[in-house]
């Protein structure tokens, strides 16, 4: 089996807002990935240990900007930017994450046109789904980005 990049080698993010702690294993559509609950995550709430259940959404969706990332990488390029369009149905079997759980992460792409995506994600502790979610994304070509940045100057 081939060794997986470090996280942060396939994310455009840099600290603290890299919020998934490693990648287990990339396929050609999906992504197993883990997060440590601890007080390293910038949304960790030192007075109670935890982290919000809402939260989950972002470990999905850097899950699969990760995805995203070891894609590119694999044709020599770098890690995309990318957006989270919204994501829909989340539903969680907690209101929060506690410190000292690690969290597997998955994400499978359902489709994708032209640089829109759905993805089916869900969080499993122990493994039990403690939540679950569908993801929009989009990642723009180059080109696209680059109007995108000119327009926001305007």
């Amino acid at each position: 089996m081939t060794e997986l990049p470090a996280i942060a080698t396939l994310l455009p993010h840099d600290n603290p807002m890299i919020l998934v702690d490693r990648a287990l294993s990339i396929g050609e559509k999906s992504i197993h990935s883990q997060v440590d609950i601890d007080k390293h995550l910038m949304f960790f709430n030192a007075e109670t240990n935890t982290v919000p259940a809402y939260v989950g959404i972002e470990f999905m969706a850097q899950s699969i900007a990760a995805w995203s990332g070891y894609q590119a990488l694999q044709k020599g390029q770098q890690p995309p930017i990318g957006f989270l369009l919204g994501s829909r149905r989340y539903t969680t079997e907690c209101d929060q994450f506690t410190q000292g759980q690690t969290l597997d992460i998955f994400a499978e792409q359902v489709m994708e046109d032209n640089g829109m995506a759905v993805f089916s994600g869900r969080i499993e502790y122990q493994g039990n789904t403690i939540a679950q979610c569908q993801l929009n994304v989009y990642v723009p070509s180059q080109e696209k980005l680059q109007e995108m940045k000119i327009r926001s100057h305007v």
